[in-house]
């Protein structure tokens, strides 16, 4: 697919095709990330306002409860030492 750079007030944009943004499951007002990689420009669909559940699922590629199993985890609470401020506990 080719498109054209065109300006866009002080900007500069490109058109992406509705075809193109919904095999991504990209919606108008989406959040987007944006990089250069190896001389390439990457758009990914952003992580912010994903949920945890949401983001462990995409990581692993599984549903939430078998990502849970095959990778267990255990909480520890750490001392992070007394107050240095005016914390209140």
């Amino acid at each position: 697919m080719t498109t054209a750079i065109v300006k866009w007030g002080n900007s500069r944009g490109i058109r992406l095709p509705k075809p193109f943004l919904e095999s991504m499951d990209l919606k108008e007002n989406d959040t987007v990330d944006i990089h250069t990689e190896d001389n390439r420009i990457i758009i990914q669909k952003s992580a912010k306002g994903k949920t945890l559940k949401q983001r462990v699922e995409e990581f692993y590629g599984k549903d939430f409860e078998t990502a849970l199993q095959e990778h267990p985890y255990e909480f520890e609470e750490m001392d992070w030492g007394s107050p240095a401020g005016n914390e209140i506990w």
